[in-house]
């Protein structure tokens, strides 16, 4: 799957196919994990590749899925031997969990803990963790927390604590932006491509099934009048979205009611975890560099990087390699915020090389790639 084709036209007459793909053609086994008691647990929806080398877990931004590592997961297969676990974090994907209104970082670095216990028991191999976005504020608090002793590295993609916390301030107006429903998975799979929330056609192929769910008409109407009422309501620290439907919008219903009542609707409502959005980034940065763990940081442009990475890369450049603040850090070419879904082939090389240049890992192939980074 060259990188190269991810943005061809795949389907006769010239126009793009926007039919999804199964988690099959990426991932080897798909399992719900239950964590707490037999009868009354939570149960995370997990996705599973390799058998040998070290378990790299997989950690999604918000609103995402853990299939939003399908085709990265191809692709760093193919670079080294590895294992690779992602995960749905709770309230996204095919996980269901009791508290599914507590988006903590204590709780949410919990989890992935629990996962990984209930999975590999008292003796798990040793864990590279790897989030995006929310994930890898997830994967910084997981890992400076010692939940996974195991753990023998971390890489953060474009998550850094200053541009993240500043970028918060359009969030709920991004979410009120875009599409409240889409009449099939095509058209929301054409809408993210279109859209630009993944540029990737291949990526979008797979990973829009885990952030839209099927629902009928009434369903969706229903969730959008509790929505109105809740608003509506005394004031709370929750935030509610809602705007004005377009007459796109209504088409659409209408649309889908005459095609057999189902639309599409969002698994979750980031809206609603806004109360959270700044404990997941806040200190995070500072929280990496105390890590003492080898460290990658991928960043998706080099305004990305805060004023407390910038001097602990300078620092970082006069510590002995032992010392904590020192990382491996690339900054990729534009390519927005969903980096591993948008280039999967450069992550896999970054990641790739990281894992080689600690031995984590053994190549399988030459890559060919001519990676430099800054440490």
């Amino acid at each position: 799957m060259l990188e190269e084709s991810f943005d061809t036209e795949q389907e006769f007459g010239g126009k793009p196919d926007y039919s999804p793909v199964s988690w099959r053609e990426y991932f080897d086994q798909m399992e719900d994990v239950r964590v707490g008691p037999a009868d009354d647990g939570d149960v995370y929806r997990i996705y599973k590749a390799g058998h040998d080398g070290p378990l790299l877990v997989l950690l999604h931004g918000g609103g995402h899925s853990a299939l939003s590592w399908a085709v990265f997961t191809t692709a760093i297969a193919s670079r080294v031997t590895c294992r690779v676990l992602a995960m749905d974090l709770r309230g996204h994907g095919g996980t269901l969990v009791r508290q599914s209104d507590d988006y903590s970082t204590h709780t949410m670095s919990s989890d992935v803990a629990n996962v990984i216990g209930a999975c590999y028991g008292q003796t798990p191999p040793p864990i590279v963790l790897i989030g995006h976005g929310v994930g890898g504020a997830i994967a910084v608090h997981t890992a400076s927390n010692m939940l996974l002793p195991s753990t023998v590295g971390l890489v953060a993609i474009d998550v850094v604590e200053g541009s993240a916390t500043e970028a918060l301030h359009s969030m709920q107006t991004f979410l009120k932006g875009r599409p409240k429903s889409f009449k099939s998975m095509d058209h929301a799979i054409e809408w993210s491509v279109g859209s630009g929330q993944i540029t990737n056609l291949e990526s979008a192929r797979v990973s829009m099934v885990g952030q839209i769910k099927r629902c009928g008409v009434e369903e969706a109407e229903a969730m959008e009048k509790a929505s109105l009422v809740e608003k509506a309501g005394p004031v709370s620290d929750e935030v509610v979205e809602h705007n004005e439907e377009s007459h796109h919008q209504s088409d659409e219903k209408e649309n889908a009611t005459s095609e057999g009542q189902v639309v599409y609707v969002w698994r979750i409502d980031l809206s609603k975890s806004e109360k959270y959005w700044d404990g997941w980034f806040r200190g995070t940065s500072n929280l990496f560099l105390a890590c003492n763990l080898p460290k990658l940081l991928l960043l998706a442009g080099i305004d990305r990087l805060d004023r407390n990475l910038t001097i602990g890369q300078m620092q970082g450049e006069m510590l002995t390699p032992s010392r904590s603040g020192r990382f491996m850090m690339q900054v990729l070419p534009p390519c927005g915020h969903a980096v591993q879904e948008n280039r999967p082939e450069k992550v896999a090389d970054a990641v790739a090389a990281f894992l080689l240049r600690h031995k984590f890992a053994e190549a399988r192939r030459e890559t060919g790639s001519s990676n430099s980074f800054t440490q």
